[in-house]
């Protein structure tokens, strides 16, 4: 699922198949007979309940392709988060279990670069040609299936190519970025050795050109408070190895911009383009529509002809999505998850641990700008699931490279066993 990610991706599958995946992991551990729920689970629940009583309000079948695709990836990041903390919680090393999202940063890095030396590339992959004619012709289907290296306006004399590969759009591969960034520091510093240690050094300083040309100012923004607010909490606690590994990452970062010129760049983009003036006229209607039917949304997304922007009310991020598709008490239960994972990773005291538990503060600020739903929402189930057995293998005093202590049992799935 994580670790073949460039394979997925050139069969068109990365998105269709993800699904099927998560499927593939909730049989596994009801035959296994045990499914542990990690804090929040309950109220994500509760989240998924509302989406699925928002299909009420979808305005025809037409629209229940991608509302279902929405609502599995939703399921999907609860599943892995469920899956992940399973295995966490037998594993002796940490690092073990952070290895598909370490494969997962290197595919990133790799499809990355792909994009900064081939950013023309472009192909109809197998499962696009598979497709009927009337969902390959769709646009949003077709972002999904078809293969592009960057993102780029196709009508420009000058385009700026955005690194996005795999994904369908640039703001996904920043958002995904800088949520997968911290748990690979993380695994280094939980001593992973041998090639993995070897490719993730070469791959942190490799990720930054092609994350840099993405030029997502979201991803920057949330990294930064990310990293902030690590860096305070490591001058309070006197832990000087997370200052040390901060500074570290800063100062490569900041090696890299000697070489790209990252602020002319994002000057250049916002000037040439109204993305903020579309965005805010999509965030005011919004507003205006949720007025409407408040309680459950609309069920999905829907294109109208009364804002300046060429995108569907509801898109643009993940908290207006949410507020437009299913409703207000749906986005108290979707951030309420964020804010409660984040304040019980909050109590982390070892670096690692500290590293890992910044994942749902970025995510938090990512929500307003970037759409949280696909991979890069499951990579924030992935990261924080590992989280918080970290901070309770400190709690209970256990190394997060020890073999852990028998934790008390904890409420199960559906009563399974």
């Amino acid at each position: 699922m994580f670790g073949l990610v460039p394979l997925w991706w050139i069969s068109g599958l990365f998105y269709f198949g993800w699904p099927l995946f998560g499927t593939l992991l909730l049989l596994i551990m009801m035959i296994r007979g045990r499914i542990p729920l990690p804090a929040g689970s309950g109220i994500w629940l509760a989240f998924l309940a509302l989406v699925v009583a928002s299909a009420t309000q979808l305005p025809g079948p037409s629209s229940l392709l991608t509302f279902g695709l929405r609502l599995a990836f939703y399921l999907t990041a609860l599943i892995v988060c469920c899956y992940v903390y399973s295995v966490a919680r037998e594993r002796a090393s940490l690092t073990v279990v952070l290895g598909p999202l370490c494969a997962f940063f290197v595919a990133l890095v790799v499809l990355g670069w792909l994009g900064v030396l081939m950013p023309r590339f472009s192909m109809t992959t197998p499962f696009e040609v598979l497709l009927p004619g009337g969902l390959a012709g769709n646009p949003f289907i077709r972002d999904m299936v078809h293969a592009e290296a960057t993102e780029y306006s196709a009508r420009s004399l000058n385009p700026i190519y955005r690194p996005s590969a795999p994904f369908a759009y640039t703001n996904t591969f920043g958002s995904t970025y800088a949520i997968t960034l911290p748990a690979v520091v993380a695994c280094l510093l939980l001593g992973v050795r041998g090639p993995a240690r070897t490719v993730l050094l070469v791959a942190l300083p490799m990720s930054l050109p092609p994350a840099f040309l993405t030029l997502n100012r979201g991803m920057f923004l949330s990294l930064g408070v990310g990293l902030a607010v690590l860096g305070v909490r490591a001058a309070i606690r006197g832990n000087l190895r997370v200052l040390a590994s901060m500074l570290g990452v800063l100062v490569i970062g900041g090696l890299a911009t000697l070489f790209i010129p990252i602020g002319d760049l994002i000057d250049q983009r916002v000037s040439s383009s109204n993305t903020n003036v579309d965005r805010m006229s999509l965030y005011l209607e919004v507003l205006r529509w949720v007025q409407r039917s408040p309680l459950l949304g609309f069920g999905t997304p829907v294109q109208v002809d009364t804002v300046s922007a060429d995108a569907p009310l509801g898109t643009q991020g993940q908290v207006w999505t949410v507020l437009f598709s299913h409703g207000v008490p749906a986005l108290i239960c979707f951030v309420g998850w964020f804010v409660l994972v984040a304040a019980v990773c909050w109590r982390a005291s070892s670096a690692a641990a500290q590293w890992l538990s910044v994942v749902p503060l970025i995510a938090l600020v990512q929500l307003p700008f970037y759409g949280l739903v696909n991979q890069n929402l499951t990579a924030v189930f992935f990261v924080s699931a590992v989280a918080l057995v970290a901070v309770e293998r400190e709690r209970r005093g256990v190394a997060l490279t020890a073999p852990p202590v028998p934790a008390a049992p904890r409420p199960v799935l559906g009563g399974v066993r």
